[in-house]
């Protein structure tokens, strides 16, 4: 079993849209959308998202997403109906990136709360890094200049390079991880900055870390990148 995720939307498109395509980056993982209304319309539905926290449980938790501020007050009250079950977490991520993030996470077995943390994680908020006293000792030495614990290079393979598959891949791993992980000098826990590297094939990811999980955090992107992200 694994996290499962529910997306709730004011439109039953979005949702059903944003869940195919968080689907395609995690076969395994149940997502759920609740979109829309009953009869259609936009908006959002108590019902269906109830519905939906429903279908997705069973498993090792669940995560939800939403998009616009009414959509939260309804997935913050199908919680409250539910009596806040143990397991199921709101999100504060963008709807989109934050999904596919955090699919890819639970796709590779991340607990329920760092699929969480790699939602919230995507844009590099400090809702993304790993709560540890080790982090912030090791934050404050980066700070003042002491250099990584581990390094990595690694060159990308696959024919399209850093696109939006390799960089969830990347972003939603190291978000489980107890570590400060920088590719190239940015976030690598924010899939948003790993794709703004536009580093085509060829190109070698830099990789440096820092905290508990550091060598763990370096072969984790350098095992991706070797094997291509499974792409040709």
């Amino acid at each position: 079993m694994s996290v499962a995720l529910v997306v709730v939307s004011h439109s039953e498109k979005i949702a059903d849209g944003a869940a195919e395509l968080a689907a395609q980056m995690a076969p395994d993982v149940s997502i759920v959308s609740a979109g829309g209304t009953p009869d259609g319309r936009i908006g959002t539905s108590l019902e269906r998202v109830m519905a939906a926290l429903e279908q997705a449980s069973g498993g090792d938790g669940v995560v939800v997403l939403t998009d616009l501020g009414s959509a939260v007050m309804t997935a913050e009250s199908a919680l409250e109906f539910a009596g806040h079950p143990d397991g199921v977490l709101l999100a504060d991520a963008p709807l989109v990136e934050g999904l596919v993030a955090a699919a890819v996470a639970a796709q590779g077995g991340a607990d329920v709360h760092a699929v969480k943390r790699a939602a919230e994680g995507v844009y590099g908020s400090t809702q993304g890094v790993p709560p540890s006293s080790s982090f912030s000792a090791v934050e404050e030495g980066s700070v003042t200049g002491a250099g990584p614990e581990f390094t990595g290079d690694f060159e990308l393979i696959n024919q399209a390079g850093m696109h939006a598959r390799p960089a969830a891949k990347i972003a939603g791993g190291l978000s489980s991880l107890d570590a400060r992980v920088t590719v190239n000098g940015l976030d690598g826990t924010s899939m948003t900055a790993l794709m703004t590297l536009a580093a085509g094939k060829g190109s070698v990811l830099h990789v440096e870390a820092w905290g508990v999980d550091a060598e763990r955090a370096v072969n984790y992107v350098g095992g991706l990148v070797q094997a291509g992200f499974g792409e040709p």
